[in-house]
């Protein structure tokens, strides 16, 4: 059974990436991912917040006076809380280089087209195969419109590219207005693939102490649907590649995600909860499953599903939307 495909111009042994995550803090981790049959692997993100700290020098301003101004600050990570640094981060990433043959991707994440993005070189030069550049923004001011929004992802990419000449892909996030637009906005400018999508967070709060609380929880594979649609909806009208991240935990949503035109699928969540030994799992399953379904290649499948082998794709999403408003019953 073939499993091969392209992502990013790197030819890759089968789709299943290992997304970024602590696990690539543990470089046994990091073989074990890599025996399990991991395709290539995502470093966690180096924040812009970390690099301008550290620019500026005021690490040991911050943590001797953290809850002393600006009473927001304290919500922000303090520096011993990266895992990494900037510098050890691009040490970590020479050191996974050396202990695996898969793609290593780098991950920048940050949303002004500022010095951080230096970094980009950098982490080039550390060894990485390819960078991610994770535009996580949430645009709270009023004034701010949503072409300005768009802005300062097609900058970073502009600048970064500039840079570099690995490939870089974008990842995004589902809530621009013009999704599509912005993608083929990015395509054009260059970008080598584009990742759906990053997950926003959200902060519980804590009543009885007046707190803003961090909260994280794991995905399960209800949030594919919204990757499904997006990719079914790019597939064949942007020239790069495109990636799944989000809602993976079973060999059948990596099927899905092919189908509807993903070029590779990130895991994370299913594998910080059952280990890197379950990305044979997922392989084995989509191998079984293709047998099972007479396919000879994960090529002959992907896009199958897209909106761009769909006779009337418009039809077909306001069809869906109407029988969903329809079809509940008390």
């Amino acid at each position: 059974m073939d499993l091969s495909t392209t992502y990013l111009g790197l030819a890759l042994a089968n789709p299943l990436v290992a997304g970024a995550s602590p696990m690539v803090d543990d470089l046994d981790t990091v073989k074990k991912l890599e025996d399990a049959g991991c395709a290539a692997i995502v470093m966690h993100s180096l924040f812009e917040e970390q690099i301008t700290r550290e620019q500026l020098g005021t690490v040991m301003d911050m943590e001797s006076h953290a809850d002393s101004f600006a009473e927001a600050l304290s919500y922000f990570p303090q520096p011993q809380e990266f895992r990494l640094g900037p510098e050890a981060y691009l040490e970590q990433v020479r050191r996974i280089k050396a202990a695996v043959k898969v793609p290593v991707i780098g991950s920048l994440n940050g949303t002004s087209p500022a010095g951080w993005l230096d970094y980009a070189k950098l982490i080039e030069q550390a060894g990485a195969d390819a960078l991610e550049l994770n535009v996580y923004y949430l645009a709270t001011q009023a004034w701010e419109t949503s072409e300005a929004v768009e802005r300062r992802a097609l900058d970073g990419l502009k600048t970064v590219k500039a840079a570099v000449k690995i490939p870089v892909a974008v990842k995004l996030s589902p809530f621009y207005s013009s999704l599509a637009h912005l993608a083929k906005q990015l395509d054009d400018a260059g970008a080598d693939g584009l990742v759906l999508f990053n997950r926003f967070y959200q902060p519980d709060l804590d009543v009885e102490e007046l707190e803003v609380v961090p909260s994280l929880k794991l995905s399960d594979s209800s949030e594919l649907l919204l990757r499904l649609r997006w990719l079914a909806i790019l597939s064949g009208h942007v020239k790069g590649s495109l990636a799944c991240s989000g809602g993976v935990h079973t060999p059948l949503d990596a099927i899905k995600a092919m189908m509807a035109g993903a070029h590779a699928v990130q895991v994370v969540s299913a594998l910080l909860q059952r280990g890197p030994a379950y990305l044979a799992t997922l392989r084995d399953g989509m191998a079984s499953w293709m047998e099972e379904h007479e396919y000879a290649s994960l090529e002959q499948m992907q896009g199958s599903m897209s909106h761009q082998n769909s006779p009337n794709p418009q039809a077909l999403e306001r069809a869906n939307y109407m029988r969903i408003l329809q079809g509940w019953k008390p």
